[in-house]
């Protein structure tokens, strides 16, 4: 008995119909539900990454002293030097032996195909790459949370002045450190609120290790009633016998501000100068203060002080803010970043901070962060 055409339409529109249901959903997890532009966005600023990852190991001097002609063949065959010699010395060989197949895949020996050999290498050492990468990216995730317990999640009240931070590591975890307390008495006391932002020389693990020391050799000091100026000469000494010989030095930026009067002291010690912008628009730099820490233990620094008055804000950064790069490679620089500045509306910290960002996020688009970027706003209102 056959069967009707129109039970056999409707069969094969609901085949179709769940094929494509499966295929739909096959694809949304895959792609997270990103449209192919945001893909193709993700996949170009992933491949500028990894050919400035790959390329920091390729000798450009050598390449440009060849002729033209000669130069690509020298760029591939130093390319593939550089991704050879950062797998282990076992996946080394099992690629070799897979390209060598790929090669004899025209070549028939005892009927192998040499080709389904090689994509299986392939494939088993991508997927040996991957369990790499996952168990590292679960250990930096564990020391992200760590990290996430040595800075405030949320600012401290101060008595006439609001405050907001905001930190992007460039992995999971990073060398920036931002803080904000107050030490032995608090704010209803009449204590004195201590601002810290910091950059550790250098990027991921290494970087955060010495902001964990940093951030735990500040918090005892200041606990002991320090002085701004006994608290940098002691930090300093720290940090030199922690510097590697000066290798692993950190600018940094501290101060107190006294609610009571309005007055900021601080000392700079080589970091990235704050901004701070008056309520009718000029703006000074807070520049004074000497070395960074870890470089010299007797270096010597200098304290500065500034009266701050409502509607003023003051702005410290991280070299990631001015340093980061659009798709072309142009630095953010500091003209953009004082530009922004000067424009700053007159909104409260939190608003002030999510201007500055989003001013940074819109020159730098889809490119990866190259570095950690911090941002922490201070603003005076009326009390």
């Amino acid at each position: 008995m056959s069967t009707p055409p129109a039970v056999s339409s409707a069969t094969s529109a609901r085949t179709r119909e769940h094929f494509s249901t499966r295929l739909h959903n096959f694809w949304e997890r895959v792609s997270e539900g990103r449209q192919i532009d945001d893909l193709w966005t993700q996949f170009a600023a992933d491949a500028r990454a990894s050919y400035g990852f790959y390329g920091r190991d390729v000798d450009w001097d050598e390449i440009k002293r060849l002729p033209t002609w000669r130069q690509p063949l020298h760029v591939a065959r130093q390319f593939f030097w550089a991704l050879l010699l950062k797998l282990t010395p076992a996946r080394r060989i099992l690629l070799l032996a897979a390209l060598v197949m790929l090669l004899l895949s025209d070549v028939k020996i005892l009927d192998i195909r040499f080709e389904f050999l090689a994509a299986a290498i392939f494939l088993l050492l991508l997927s040996l790459e991957l369990a790499d990468k996952v168990t590292m990216k679960r250990d930096l995730e564990i020391a992200r949370e760590i990290q996430t317990w040595l800075v405030p999640s949320s600012p401290p009240p101060v008595p006439g002045a609001e405050l907001a931070f905001a930190s992007r590591p460039q992995n999971s975890v990073a060398g920036d450190y931002y803080d904000a307390f107050f030490g032995t008495t608090g704010a209803a006391e009449g204590g004195m609120l201590t601002l810290v932002i910091a950059d550790v020389a250098g990027k991921s693990i290494p970087a955060a290790l010495l902001m964990a020391t940093l951030q735990a050799s500040l918090r005892t000091i200041a606990g002991e009633g320090a002085s701004l100026a006994d608290l940098v000469l002691r930090l300093n000494r720290y940090a030199c016998a922690h510097s590697l010989d000066g290798r692993r030095f950190t600018t940094a930026v501290l101060a107190e501000y006294e609610p009571a009067t309005r007055r900021l002291s601080y000392v700079n010690a080589g970091h990235n100068a704050p901004i701070l912008r008056r309520a009718n628009g000029d703006m000074e730099k807070l520049d004074i203060g000497g070395l960074p820490l870890g470089i010299d233990s007797a270096a010597e620094y200098e304290t500065s002080a500034k009266d701050l008055r409502p509607g003023d804000a003051l702005i410290f950064f991280t070299d990631g803010v001015v340093e980061a790069f659009d798709e072309s490679g142009q630095e953010f620089g500091d003209g953009r970043w004082l530009a922004a500045i000067r424009n700053l509306p007159e909104i409260s910290a939190q608003e002030s901070l999510q201007f500055l960002m989003t001013t940074v996020d819109a020159f730098v688009g889809a490119t990866r962060q190259s570095d950690d970027i911090t941002c922490m706003i201070f603003r005076a209102k009326s009390a």
